[in-house]
């Protein structure tokens, strides 16, 4: 339990760009186009050791190993990726004659033991459920021990892979075999980067003065490389985010390189202290419950000498039609992908010169799926900050120390059609849930995942299930005489079971605390207001002087009033207009004159 008034370190991301870059020998100043080509030589050579060292290593062995977590000599394995792979003899391999700096092989060595690490735990699901798989029935054993557990969705993803795979090899009747991931799935590839903290100084190091990061890397001169010469010191110069001027930074960390459209793009990371959260100090809580008509709906419950009480009368969240949008977007993408399979599939038996035809086809549509992918993630991330927004400013109205949501582990989505559960299986819940713990943070509000089920079917008050007397979307119960929307009603739930298990709550590292006992007390309705009153924000009407013309005598003219404009983005506040220079990116800036965070630098 943690003290009231005490601080506590908490780590964030954000985004940044460079506005000026400078030879840290010469002091020479570089054009932002040259570094775009320094750093996607330096990726380059980083994705192609990556990629080269992840195949060699795609075996059981290298599994085995890593489920272990001894080396040859039995010690155990260190947590540094680095560190590991040096020990464990996985070195890379880079083309002849090239040379390349051992902390940059550091940080390709620290990626693609990260990589491995990860999908160490799909193995030993796909052994499991294997194991336990009937290819006659295409159906899976129930597991015998805990550590055969896994979640129901990715249990399901399996069982397709291995069913498509039992009769593709003509296997459909014989004996249960254990297949490892390596037998089920190909290698995975990752997008290029370079997180520059799996080195040291050597490599880079990041200074931050007067709202100005500058961040010294060693980058290659040439495609090639073939010796130190041809590895110099460049100073990448970039402006702090101006929300970040009055946060309580304690420590900047190195931040990762990518490339995207715009050129270079640096994943910064910070630590800063906030207030220590404190379950045990409010009497209100509020339940966020997940939906598939909207992102989310929330409710608050009051804890008083004489029990629970609630006004049952909850908060929808307005996503402006986004969420639809998102399953659009999303069905888009599954549809591109059947397509690309169906094609690849014809490919592999068609003649030459349709073979290359279709190849032209599957790449269009291989690119127009990472567009719609690109664009889903952009949407997912302003909705959910948007979300986490109304949602704390709610909370924090009512004076509420602690925001229950679903666990999204037990979050099922079936049987409520196919639009439907295409809109709950949506990745925006999951960074809705991160971006609202973040933001309620800020305020010293804490964001615990309680058990989600029964908490849209059963009453708040006497836990008896309720009726349907309006619908699916409608909630009453007749012994409590309480009711309303069901999402409502499933916040009050939420919220109960926040308040009844805060002093029971688990807590894991890179986790949000859970409470994992369902306890249940009567909640009351009561006519007193305690909730906000939540703002309900309008489209602005856009009015344009047109000028009238003359009716002409003896016409009956039909009045065609245009529809007022509005727009999703509203309720967000415009970015400030950038002041920096235009044109070639070649064109160098001072600080004075640097483009607006707000308009390059997006926060996470």
């Amino acid at each position: 339990m943690t003290v009231a008034g005490f601080t506590v370190p908490r780590q964030f991301s954000f985004t940044n760009r460079p506005y000026a870059a400078v030879d840290d020998a010469t002091d020479a100043p570089l054009g932002l186009d040259e570094i775009d080509r320094r750093v996607r030589w330096l990726l380059d050579l980083i994705g192609a050791a990556q990629s080269e060292l992840v195949f060699r290593l795609w075996q059981p062995a290298t599994f085995d190993v890593l489920a272990a977590g001894r080396d040859g000599q039995g010690r155990k394995l260190p947590m540094q990726g680095h560190v590991a792979a040096a020990r464990l003899g996985w070195n890379p391999t880079y083309p002849p004659g090239v040379y390349v700096p051992s902390r940059v092989t550091r940080v390709v060595t620290a990626q693609a033991v990260g990589t491995l690490r990860t999908l160490a735990y799909r193995d030993n699901a796909i052994s499991s459920l294997s194991a336990r798989f009937d290819p006659v029935t295409g159906r899976i054993a129930a597991p015998t021990t805990a550590g055969e557990c896994v979640p129901a969705g990715y249990a399901r993803g399996v069982v397709r892979q291995l069913a498509a795979r039992s009769r593709g090899t003509g296997s459909g009747g014989g004996p249960t075999t254990c297949l490892r991931i390596t037998d089920v799935q190909t290698p995975p590839t990752s997008a290029p980067m370079a997180r520059l903290s799996a080195a040291d100084r050597q490599l880079s190091q990041i200074t931050v003065t007067d709202a100005v990061m500058t961040l010294t890397v060693k980058l290659p001169t040439t495609a090639a490389p073939t010796g130190r010469a041809h590895w110099r010191r460049v100073r990448l110069i970039a402006a702090i985010p101006p929300h970040l001027h009055t946060r309580a930074i304690t420590e900047w960390h190195l931040p990762t390189l990518v490339l995207d459209h715009r050129g270079v793009l640096l994943r910064c990371a910070a630590t800063e202290s906030v207030r220590a959260p404190d379950l045990t100090s409010g009497s209100t809580a509020v339940g966020v419950d997940w939906s598939p008509a909207t992102l989310g709906a929330a409710a608050i419950v009051t804890e008083r000498p004489d029990g629970l009480v609630s006004d049952y009368r909850g908060f929808t969240y307005d996503d402006r039609g986004l969420g639809i949008k998102l399953a659009r977007l999303q069905a888009e993408g599954q549809h591109l992908h059947r397509k690309a399979a169906r094609l690849t599939r014809l490919a592999a038996t068609a003649p030459p010169e349709v073979r290359t035809e279709l190849e032209e086809k599957i790449a269009v549509l291989d690119a127009h799926r990472a567009a719609v992918g690109v664009k889903r993630g952009k949407i997912n991330r302003e909705l959910a900050f948007h979300f986490a927004r109304h949602i704390v400013e709610y909370a924090a109205a009512a004076g509420a120390a602690v925001i229950g949501v679903e666990d999204l582990s037990t979050l099922e989505t079936r049987g409520h059609g196919r639009v439907n559960n295409n809109r709950a299986a949506q990745s925006a819940r999951r960074k809705a849930v991160d971006a609202l713990a973040h933001t309620a943070a800020g305020v010293g509000v804490t964001v615990v995942s309680v058990p989600a089920r029964g908490t849209s079917a059963l009453c708040p008050g006497c836990n008896d299930t309720l009726s349907r007397p309006g619908g699916y979307h409608r909630a009453w119960c007749a012994r409590c005489r309480v009711g309303g929307n069901r999402d409502h009603v499933a916040g009050v739930n939420l919220a109960k079971r926040a308040l009844l298990g805060r002093s029971r709550v688990v807590r894991k590292r890179g986790q949000n605390p859970q409470i994992r006992v369902t306890e249940h007390a009567p909640v009351r309705q009561c006519r007193d207001k305690k909730s906000p009153t939540p703002s309900r924000p309008r489209h602005r009407r856009v009015r344009r002087s047109v000028p009238t013309a003359t009716p002409r005598a003896g016409v009956n003219q039909i009045r065609i009033v245009p529809a007022p404009r509005a727009s999703v983005w509203d309720t967000v506040k415009p970015a400030a207009p950038s002041h920096g220079v235009t044109g070639s990116r070649d064109v160098l800036t001072s600080p004075a004159s640097a483009p607006s965070a707000a308009d390059s630098m997006r926060f996470k």
